[in-house]
């Protein structure tokens, strides 16, 4: 990107760019920066699909702009967007505004009186605190559905956040009425390039295992933090459960069948090594939905939950 024209788009957003008079609150972020953002923001710029722009659909705003992946030989897409929103570049009026580093001169030719980005996302936080009030998340470091009440709080989306936490609490009331959660050991496992991996909590999957309350092998609570951690095929054995969820991204194409296929790779004839397969007790979900920050892909997942564990008979573990 060359000086001149980012000062020239610059110069745009700053002449027309919205008002200065409606009102505002002073928040820090990430960072420690204080900043200032409009309290009813109208042209926000989202540079995190999965973290950041599928949050705001959910929660009332069409950003004008948003980051976005680039597959090779393919258009670029809000990863999860259509999905678990419908909304993507295709179908909306949403500005790609770049992948890593986000384009700044597309963002500044877009008039923002807000963006947000993150610590992941590589485009110069000081030229886009030129452009816009700039909010900075430590995605690195701080939980999903924390991210996703900041969102909130930083663009006034308080209340909308309050009913999406009601609803999800009266859908894992709906769980705990039909099973004892505390009860059925569950576990949820994946397989790449001959390894197997493992969370101790798997984003909105694991979210919603752990907030109904089911057990987990103590292999899984063992583990420490967020990050994945890899096993060897022996270790099978110590992530066995009533049920085993597993997940596929369908947006690469993947199928269940692959998922198991992939972890026939780290340990070929697993299903004989384990309870939850041998007896049918395998859940395979959509990676998009097990893994996407949002209450959207939470109902689905109680849904998915309840519909394999409740109203069945099966298998326990040691049986």
């Amino acid at each position: 990107m060359t000086f001149k024209p980012f000062l020239a788009a610059l110069a745009t957003a700053l002449v027309a760019g919205p008002a200065f008079a409606q009102d505002s609150q002073v928040l820090t972020d990430g960072t420690g920066t204080e900043i200032t953002v409009p309290a009813d923001p109208q042209r926000v710029v989202s540079l995190h699909d999965t973290s950041l722009t599928v949050a705001l659909l959910e929660l009332g705003i069409v950003p004008v702009g948003s980051h976005g992946r680039t597959p090779e030989n393919a258009q670029p897409n809000i990863r999860s967007g259509k999905l678990i929103t419908g909304y993507d570049f295709d179908n909306s009026a949403i500005e790609f505004v770049g992948n890593l580093p986000a384009d700044v001169e597309a963002v500044a030719a877009l008039e923002p009186d807000l963006i947000l980005t993150t610590d992941w996302q590589t485009a110069d936080v000081g030229q886009l605190r030129s452009i816009a009030p700039t909010y900075v998340f430590p995605i690195s470091t701080m939980d999903d559905f924390e991210v996703y009440r900041t969102v909130a709080e930083v663009t006034g989306t308080t209340d909308e956040l309050e009913k999406l936490e009601a609803r999800y609490g009266a859908q894992l009331d709906m769980i705990d009425a039909l099973v004892t959660p505390q009860d059925i050991t569950v576990s949820v496992i994946q397989a790449n390039a001959g390894e197997l991996h493992v969370w101790n909590t798997y984003g909105s999957l694991g979210k919603v295992l752990r907030d109904a309350g089911f057990a987990f092998p103590a292999a899984i609570d063992a583990i420490e933090g967020n990050e994945r951690q890899i096993f060897s095929g022996e270790s099978y054995p110590d992530f066995d459960a009533d049920f085993i969820f597993v997940t596929y991204a369908v947006e690469r194409g993947e199928t269940p069948a692959m998922a198991r296929a992939a972890l026939d790779e780290v340990l070929p004839g697993w299903c004989e090594v384990m309870h939850a397969c041998r007896n049918g007790q395998i859940v395979y979900v959509p990676r998009e939905i097990a893994s996407s920050a949002t209450y959207d892909s939470l109902t689905a997942l109680t849904q998915i939950v309840a519909s394999h564990v409740a109203g069945r008979d099966y298998v326990a573990l040691g049986q």
